[in-house]
């Protein structure tokens, strides 16, 4: 095990670049200390704890269409949900591919799962070793975009998306104290987040009237974002972080063409095998 801090970043089925880069790490047999997961990457990070490679991909790469977990047009207005989080986070896990929960809880490596308190508009980074439903829900609570997810309650407060509060938490990382911190993003080269349009300001402002501080997170969400871009890329120029990004076009959010998806995750595991060799002269220097 490489005492270093890994972050994942979210972005949805962006994720399975991630969890490409992550089978190559695994079947190499390399595992870091720490790991921070925001949204999608929650996901990741459970999966590399747990050592289950391959188990995010078939998660999010589907065969089978009884197990397909986006809805609808219509179902998302009954379920007032675009995913079907029930079976992501509870059938999933517990019946179609199962999570190694004996191997997670008995690991020696620190993971914390980032969320979005509802009431504080901040961050919160969470765990959980011994209890499976409230693991599954702390990462429910990571995973669910707003608007398009409902809220999600985690030991009585509501939280949503991490990505929403601390997209890539670099700063959480630098207070483990350790030298090497790895991070994984599933955006492009040089990618910024655009300011929240007026004509969505006013639909995010009609959903979450209630949550003054979340609404403030949102509305301020591209400024952090792009403010931590500048940082990570200004500790990447000077060697004192790594970080792999993708180096073809992202796929969308949503994506559900597995080809398309099989060749984002392909490319995450190429591309890390390619850069496996650089990776462990940092965390060696």
């Amino acid at each position: 095990m490489q005492k270093a801090t890994m972050i994942l970043e979210g972005g949805a089925t962006r994720g399975v670049f991630t969890s490409g880069v992550l089978d190559y790490l695994m079947e190499q047999e390399l595992y870091t200390s720490h790991v921070i997961g925001v949204s999608a990457g929650s996901c990741n990070a459970l999966d590399y704890v747990s050592r289950q490679p391959g188990r995010t991909k078939d998660c999010m790469i589907l065969t089978d269409k009884k197990d397909d977990y986006v809805y609808g047009f219509r179902k998302f207005i009954k379920e007032k949900s675009i995913m079907n989080m029930d079976m992501i986070f509870d059938t999933y896990p517990n019946e179609t591919f199962p999570f190694d929960f004996e191997t997670y809880f008995r690991s020696e490596m620190k993971c914390e799962i980032v969320v979005t308190n509802c009431l504080t508009g901040k961050a919160e980074y969470l765990d959980e070793r011994q209890d499976k439903a409230r693991l599954m829900k702390i990462s429910r609570a990571s995973c669910s975009m707003p608007l398009l997810t409902p809220i999600v309650r985690v030991d009585g407060i509501p939280c949503l998306d991490g990505g929403l509060s601390d997209s890539v938490p670099i700063e959480r990382a630098m207070t483990y104290g350790n030298r090497k911190i790895v991070v994984i993003l599933t955006r492009n080269p040089g990618y910024r987040k655009k300011r929240v349009s007026k004509g969505m300001a006013r639909v995010y402002r009609e959903a979450y009237r209630s949550y003054p501080n979340l609404l403030r997170a949102i509305m301020t969400r591209s400024l952090y974002y792009n403010r931590t871009m500048e940082q990570i890329e200004g500790l990447e120029e000077e060697g004192r972080i790594f970080v792999l990004r993708p180096q073809v076009k992202a796929v969308s959010r949503l994506e559900r063409n597995a080809e398309i998806l099989t060749g984002f995750y392909e490319h995450g595991y190429n591309l890390m095998a390619r850069e496996y060799d650089r990776l462990i002269k940092y965390l060696e220097a």
